[in-house]
Parts: C-alpha cells; structure tokens; sequence
C-alpha cells in the first residue's frame, strides 16, 4: 500500500522556492544600532532568497533603552529607520518581504489580532511591482505559484 506520507510523483519537478524566515529582535541588548539586522541582510543580498519572512519585534518594548526612553528620536522614526534599512538592504535580492509584527513591537499596536503595519512612504516602485515584493502581515499571504 502507498504511504499517506509521500504525494504522488508529479508528471513535472515541482518549483522550488528558497524561503528565508527570522525573528527579532534586530538590535544587540546594548544599542538600538540594528547591527544583526545589517548582518542578516547581507545574507539576503547573498543568498537572493524568493522569500524573506521576518517577524518581529523589530524595536521591541523590552530594551533596556527603550523602556528607560534613551534612543535616539522616537519610537516611529527609529522603526521607520528599520524598515527602510529591509527595504534598502533587500531590494538588490528581488526577494518577496512579509513582515509579521510581534506584539512587543512599540511602534504598532499590540493587539490581537494585530493590524498590518502601516507604512505610507512605502516607495512607488515598491508598491508598483506586478506581484507586490514588500508585504505586510497579516492578511494572508499569497506568493507566485500558490
């Protein structure tokens, strides 16, 4: 008998997809620098994965210089410095980006279920790609191929 753990072989190879998945935080335990961040982007650069997922936190509640208020200029504006670093940082891979938001995140709500990230200087060239390649989650997630 067939195992029910093994699908049928296709007539055609399967496409694959190279899918690249990492959770925050960014940012070492002394700085809000989002030096392993820079590091992971250059493994994206590297790598060229089809898919980039990230989760969050990307500046998360319990840094020690986030909850003592130290960092340099708001909660917003450092986040939006982190989401142009992943733009910046990936738009060289032509990877696909979903970013998933943690609920320790301090520049979005932390609700549940959580809202997509709202980002309105999303760049043109971003937003006019034919198959979106910069996605905020949730909603769901659909990729080329499903």
């Amino acid at each position: 008998p067939k195992s029910p753990f093994f699908p049928p072989k296709l007539p055609f190879p399967p496409e694959q997809r190279m899918v690249l998945v990492a959770c925050g935080p960014f940012t070492p335990s002394d700085g809000v620098a989002f030096e392993p961040l820079s590091d992971l982007l250059e493994v994206v650069a590297r790598d060229r994965p089809d898919v980039c997922v990230l989760f969050g936190p990307f500046l998360d509640a319990k840094h020690e210089q986030v909850e003592s208020c130290q960092i340099p200029g708001s909660f917003s504006d450092v986040f939006r410095l982190c989401l142009w670093t992943i733009i910046e940082g990936t738009r060289s891979a032509g990877s696909q980006l979903v970013l998933v938001p943690s609920l320790r995140d301090v520049s979005h709500d932390f609700v549940y279920p959580q809202p997509p990230f709202p980002f309105p200087d999303l760049p043109k060239e971003d937003r006019a790609v034919p198959t979106p390649k910069f996605r905020f989650f949730p909603p769901k997630c659909e990729f080329p191929g499903d």
